[in-house]
């Protein structure tokens, strides 16, 4: 986000970034009845009550007692709420705060944190510089308000999510190219101004890259269909070996929530509702193992996730990495589909004024896009505020997502931003678009 010159203003801006975020938390659990609140929808997923007691827990952890001093209000939960204490799915099992405490306790944690900004100084130490703890809150809750959206997507009853559709594909879509050329050389990847950033996309540091060529949009699910037709699914050849060996195990065939219909025709299930795929949508749902199977099923490779940052930020004519494809300004609804103002992605081609100097379009907002790359520090990396954001998460058992989906919001989603997924997670909002080197004809 553009931070604020002045006092003020960034109060205000904090507050509406949390607010936000509080609005889209209710959103996600005032719609369904206390037995849905509670339930275990996946083991995959936590109950949607403790995701809401968790964000309001780090919102005290953080701002009222690390920030404002305050003594604990309820210490006794600290340890339910601790996602590193207790796996994903044993949490229905602990003693939890039971729906309208959770509530209670999120709406007296928010009245209180809204009481410290409004005489918090900024100038007290890098924790509270340019409201950077703040934005790492906002940011934490709209990270879980996408989780709690994953988890209404493996839900099963009624819908009780709606959201206008977006828009057609625009008019020169037939047009473009079916790929763009990303120039070699250096460029600067991470961040070490972005006053909200987190500590894993940092610090900024030169990469110097060969050129490439990269999709123009996100893949298809016409394109992802023929490469089932074609019997991608059951071509060893095709597949990372720990990939084969997962796909026989979970007998994938078929991105997550697609069936096929009479006639041949694939239906998906979104959000308690099944309706044909389309064919001009990002295909989603689908494994690390699986875009890259379809990857070499083409002829190409997964980009790595230097190539995906330098095809998203890197502008030839300054030399320069913006913050965004489109250049340095925020998100807009004619850029990039975010923030759950949709329930699906746009078809592919969409949003031409959030394009790429290279070209490349949707980078930012509908699908999260896998890489090639392991999850990894940058050079000179330094772990902050704590080393369980990122630190723990280091090494080859997790990929690198970039550019957001429909369902992150843009406080937590820029140019620099990194996701990170074991290669097996399919309940995730992740498509991909795939690459090759630029001297391979």
């Amino acid at each position: 986000m553009t931070i604020a010159a002045d006092t003020s203003t960034l109060r205000d801006e904090i507050a509406a970034r949390l607010i936000t975020a509080r609005a889209r938390t209710q959103g996600l659990t005032d719609c369904v009845d206390e037995a849905d609140l509670i339930r275990q929808h996946s083991p995959l997923m936590s109950p949607l009550v403790w995701d809401l007691a968790h964000v309001a827990n780090q919102e005290e952890l953080w701002l009222l007692r690390g920030v404002g001093g305050r003594d604990p209000i309820h210490p006794e939960i600290d340890p339910l709420y601790d996602a590193f204490e207790h796996p994903r799915a044993k949490r229905p099992a602990l003693p939890l705060l039971p729906p309208a405490q959770a509530r209670g306790y999120a709406s007296d944690v928010r009245g209180r944190v809204l009481d410290l900004l409004e005489r918090v100084s900024f100038s007290t130490g890098p924790l509270v510089d340019q409201g950077f703890v703040f934005g790492m809150i906002a940011q934490h809750e709209q990270q879980h308000d996408e989780t709690m959206l994953a988890t209404h997507q493996l839900r099963r009853g009624s819908p009780v999510l709606t959201a206008p559709p977006p828009g057609p594909a625009p008019a020169d879509v037939l047009r473009l190219p079916a790929e763009v050329l990303v120039p070699g050389g250096p460029f600067t990847m991470g961040t070490s101004t972005e006053p909200w950033a987190l500590d894993n996309e940092r610090p900024a540091h030169d990469i110097d890259l060969l050129p490439f060529c990269l999709d123009t949009t996100p893949v298809t699910n016409a394109a992802y269909i023929e490469f089932i037709a074609d019997g991608g699914y059951f071509e060893e050849r095709l597949w990372n070996p720990a990939g084969w060996e997962h796909r026989h195990q979970a007998d994938l065939t078929a991105p997550l929530f697609w069936e096929q219909g009479g006639a041949g025709q694939w239906l998906r299930r979104r959000f308690g509702v099944s309706e044909p795929v389309p064919p001009a949508e990002p295909v989603m749902h689908v494994s690390w193992y699986e875009a890259d199977a379809y990857a070499r099923w083409a002829g190409r490779r997964l980009p790595t996730e230097a190539e995906w940052e330098k095809a998203a930020r890197f502008d030839p004519e300054s030399g320069r990495s913006r913050r965004y494809p489109w250049g340095d300004d925020d998100p807009t609804p004619a850029r990039a589909n975010l923030g759950q103002r949709h329930l699906q992605p746009a078809p592919a081609g969409s949003y031409p004024e959030g394009a790429a100097p290279c070209g490349a379009r949707q980078l930012i907002g509908d699908v999260w896009e896998w890489t090639a790359s392991d999850f990894l520090p940058y050079p000179g990396f330094a772990s902050y505020p704590y080393k369980e954001y990122s630190e723990v998460f280091f090494g080859p058992d997790y990929k690198v997502l970039r550019g957001g989906a429909f369902s992150a919001d843009p406080v937590a989603c820029r140019g620099t931003f990194r996701n990170w997924d074991y290669p097996i997670r399919r309940q995730i909002f992740a498509g991909f678009r795939t690459a090759r080197d630029a001297d391979l004809v």
